[in-house]
């Protein structure tokens, strides 16, 4: 097979650093936090075409479109004042798009993403839905726009009409309101409201476009209401807690043909695997479908006339099987020219359509686009993510699973720098957010990889809460911040020395989020693992989670609070003594390690007053506290130019503390 190139990256001046270059020094910290290069790569839907942003340091994402015929490049969309955001093709001569000011931190942000339609050759350029600003642009001149606070619905319609959904999502401060949907005409900018359950806040489209399921939600109830087609009425199918586990929970994945639904559930088992349900019965299948040894089922079905073709699922890296004989030879075909990434393959809305879209990645190279010819058997190269990327520079990752202290499996993922021998080397241990959420997955990512550039080991615990690994291993999380949870971090740092990968005097503890909570608990419970933290919007105090601050607005709603918070955290009264046992703005003066603290003046998870308490406090017996506050960042830093400097300060920290300039332990007060 010959592998061409259209790369649209070079086309706009984005190549790649030279080999030579590459080679003699690792990749600049802009080369890992810059926004992508390219990204959003979609095929229309007959796939003669593709549509993709790109984008430059100081320049704005603009949208591009590709005739795959003519190999021609024609930028479609641009602005001056934002960037392109979400991209979907209405058909295979229109598009529709949102924006977002890619340059401007979320406290600086004062509008909204707007909706925007083009045809593919950049004519017929009409704006659908206003900015927050109210400002619509000129030379659109039209009456009907809607208003800043609807977005696109995230999954495409039919693709043959000029109409799409959309949802008007205006939303008070602390409260779950209900999602209004909308029929959308991106020619003519004539909305219809679309009949549905007055408390849905999310939605699932049949294999034709109609609208057949809605999900809602209500006083800790998440519900699934189904109807048989666009003017039958709704009727519920399925009613279950929604913060915690229910076994009779449910999750529609996708529509197969006739009365069939595939659904992702338990039916009794510790991990959640896809079944069938007949919607005419409300009934399973007996047995599952599809299961994935060790892991709850995550993943995309691919239906093709009404039949499921194939997945693609999330096991420690992501994969596809496919059931059809002639798209697991498509792969094999692919895959035999792509020897050495993950090949994940899109294709488009005509099953007889020549052209498959391939994102390829692996552990050491960041996503890159290809456009395979199904005729020809040749690939195109379109565009790179992060083109001065060097994978010889990057560091190797697997996944392991350690046995913590009570026996309990825990899984992490360990990334190991490249050049260099795997022992007793410098080490991050990288906690996870959440904190009830997957937080690994193998595959190429910029502040894993950052910091493996830099010589260090990272490891990535699990704990257990973490979802993804069965309904045993979320459970055992349960009200566990600062205890279990954080023994099971322990315990894997433990594994990392006791396998030799880590020098046991040269280990940083860091995260975000819960990730910071963690950091500020592994150097109160375990000093003598951990010789630094970084820690970036971090929870300091569990007892401001429920309560709030009365100077800072935060973006938990009341539901979460009143049913999912006390199950999966604890009960303020109740639990009084253990919030404060476990809290680290409680146990501040036990932190006597070199610390970096990093916070959002506009954090709406995790309120600024979180960080400067503990500041404050830390620093009363230790003044190895270095802090920085960007004013307009939220909840993680979003502006490339604060995340460049945030890393920069990483790499400085970590420099002195375990890396090759550390400074020894019985100098750190002379700092």
């Amino acid at each position: 097979m010959k592998i061409l190139s259209l790369t649209l990256a070079i086309t706009l001046g984005l190549a790649a650093a030279p080999a030579c270059l590459a080679a003699a020094v690792p990749p600049s910290i802009e080369a890992f936090f810059e926004n992508p290069a390219f990204s959003g790569a979609v095929l229309s839907p007959s796939g003669k075409y593709v549509a993709a942003k790109i984008g430059a340091k100081g320049k704005r994402d603009m949208l591009v479109v590709v005739d795959l015929t003519t190999r021609k490049a024609q930028a479609v969309a641009n602005f001056s004042d934002t960037d392109i955001r979400n991209v979907q093709w209405v058909n295979d001569q229109r598009l529709v798009f949102d924006t977002q000011d890619r340059q401007l931190a979320q406290g600086d942000a004062t509008e909204g993403p707007g909706l925007y339609a083009v045809d593919r050759d950049g004519t017929r350029f009409r704006q659908l839905a206003l900015r927050h600003n109210g400002g619509v642009m000129q030379g659109s001149p039209q009456r009907e726009i809607l208003p800043w606070h609807v977005a696109l619905l995230r999954q495409t319609g039919a693709q043959d009409s000029d109409w799409v959904y959309v949802e008007d999502r205006s939303k008070r401060p602390g409260q779950v309101d209900a999602i209004r949907l909308l029929r959308l005409n991106t020619v003519t900018g004539r909305s219809q409201p679309v009949d549905h359950p007055g408390n849905a806040i999310g939605w699932l489209l049949d294999q034709q476009g109609c609208l057949r399921l809605a999900y809602t939600l209500g006083q800790g109830q998440a519900g699934i209401q189904v109807r048989d087609n666009d003017s039958a009425p709704w009727r519920p199918l399925a009613n279950f807690k929604a913060y915690s586990v229910d076994h009779d929970a449910i999750r529609a994945v996708a529509y197969g043909e006739g009365d069939t639904l595939y659904v992702q559930a338990s039916n009794g088992a510790d991990k959640r695997s896809i079944y069938r349900l007949d919607l005419a019965s409300g009934k399973l299948d007996e047995k599952p479908l599809i299961s994935l040894d060790g892991y709850d089922f995550q993943g995309r079905l691919v239906i093709r006339g009404g039949k499921l073709a194939g997945v693609h699922y999330l096991r420690d890296s992501e994969g596809t099987q496919w059931f059809d004989p002639d798209l697991k030879a498509l792969q094999a075909d692919i895959d035999m020219a792509l020897p050495q990434t993950v090949n994940m393959l899109d294709l488009p809305a005509d099953p007889q359509a020549q052209n498959v879209l391939v994102r390829a990645f692996s552990d050491v190279r960041p996503a890159s686009y290809y456009v395979y010819d199904r005729r020809a058997r040749t690939l195109d190269k379109v565009g790179d993510t992060y083109p001065a990327i060097a994978p010889e520079q990057m560091g190797r990752q697997g996944q392991v699973r350690i046995a913590a202290r009570d026996g309990l499996e825990v899984p992490a993922m360990l990334t190991l720098p490249s050049q260099k021998e795997a022992k007793n080397l410098p080490m991050v241990v990288l906690v996870h957010g959440g904190p009830y959420l997957r937080g690994t997955r193998w595959g190429w990512r910029p502040d894993v990889q950052f910091l493996a550039s830099r010589g260090y080991a990272v490891l990535e615990p699990e704990f257990r809460g973490s979802t993804g690994y069965g309904e045993q291993h979320f459970i055992a999380g349960w009200k566990q911040w600062g205890l279990k949870m954080q023994d099971d971090i322990a315990d894997a740092t433990k594994w990392a020395i006791a396998k030799g990968y880590a020098d046991p005097q040269r280990i940083c503890i860091a995260g975000a989020s819960y990730g910071g909570y963690a950091t500020l608990m592994g150097l109160v419970n375990d000093p003598q693992l951990y010789r630094c933290g970084v820690e970036w919007v971090g929870v300091t105090d569990i007892k401001l989670l429920f309560t709030g601050h009365w100077r800072y607005r935060d973006d938990t709603t009341d539901d979460y609070r009143r049913y999912g918070m006390p199950d999966l955290i604890g009960d303020p009264v109740k639990d009084a003594e253990r919030f404060k046992a476990t809290s680290p703005i409680e146990q501040a003066h036990r932190i006597t390690q070199p610390l970096l603290m990093a916070y959002g003046g506009a954090d709406l998870r995790v309120p600024l007053v979180h960080g400067t308490r503990m500041r404050d406090a830390v620093r009363r017996n230790n003044q190895q506290v270095e802090w920085v506050e960007y004013p307009a960042e939220g909840h993680g830093f979003y502006v490339p130019a604060n995340r460049i400097d945030f890393w920069s300060r990483v790499e400085r920290f970590l420099d002195r503390q375990i890396g090759q300039h550390q400074v020894p332990p019985q100098a750190q007060g002379q700092q």
